[in-house]
């Protein structure tokens, strides 16, 4: 938690410095949006448009939550802890992301804008695992950088308020699996791994994020300009 309050706020200070060197036309805009990323998600981001007059580029900065499977709770226990099978499994999962674009605005003659949207991604993933009754209850996390490719059109419903629909992918490369007392990794790299597993037996287990497909709606207001 405290390495996301630390990316959080690096990033809303760089979009800070952005706007206090902007150009006199700059605008603001800060978004929410619902709808689904890999899983039931939610999105805030803030957006810096026309911030240098020879540049024709915005940016954007973005902090997600999603719920997702996490995977297969008697694998999982397996191949991170032991062979046990009781008790009754219940599972959760969730990953945070941020995300930092790069935006090119488009003509539209249907919507106020339509931007296209590109950059990286940074994961953190927790799948949670309790045996009820079996006396386990885990967490195995990754942490995983990515990049992200997107579309978004926002339509005018006041002067500064508009609905905006965004859709696109993020992938997140692959990334060490760490749980109980036990890791794998990529690169071959395990700890305490248990009988013969490999980090492709975790990965099959684990759902941590690959290729996450985007759909999301919500309400944007813009500021300046």
């Amino acid at each position: 938690m405290r390495r996301t309050m630390l990316l959080s706020l690096t990033a809303l200070l760089s979009l800070a410095t952005l706007a206090g060197t902007a150009a006199a036309d700059t605008q603001l805009a800060g978004g929410l949006l619902l709808g689904y990323s890999g899983g039931p998600g939610i999105q805030l981001n803030g957006r810096v448009a026309h911030f240098a007059e020879a540049l024709p580029l915005g940016a954007r900065f973005g902090i997600g939550y999603t719920s997702v499977d996490p995977g297969t709770p008697l694998d999982a226990r397996r191949i991170f802890i032991n062979d046990a099978t009781n008790g009754t499994p219940e599972e959760k999962g969730w990953f945070w992301d941020f995300r930092f674009d790069m935006i090119y605005t488009l003509s539209s003659s249907f919507a106020r804008e339509i931007t296209v949207y590109g950059g990286p991604r940074y994961a953190l993933f927790t799948g949670n695992f309790n045996f009820i009754g079996g006396n386990e209850d885990f967490d195995i996390t990754s942490r995983q950088w990515g990049f992200g490719l997107g579309m978004q059109g926002d339509f005018a419903m006041g002067s500064r308020t508009d609905f905006v629909i965004s859709g696109g992918f993020d992938w997140f490369a692959s990334s060490k699996l760490e749980g109980h007392d036990t890791a794998y990794a990529p690169d071959g790299e395990t700890v305490n791994g248990r009988d013969d597993y490999t980090f492709d037996d975790a990965d099959g287990a684990v759902n941590q994020p690959k290729i996450e497909l985007q759909l999301m709606l919500g309400i944007q207001r813009r500021f300046g300009g």
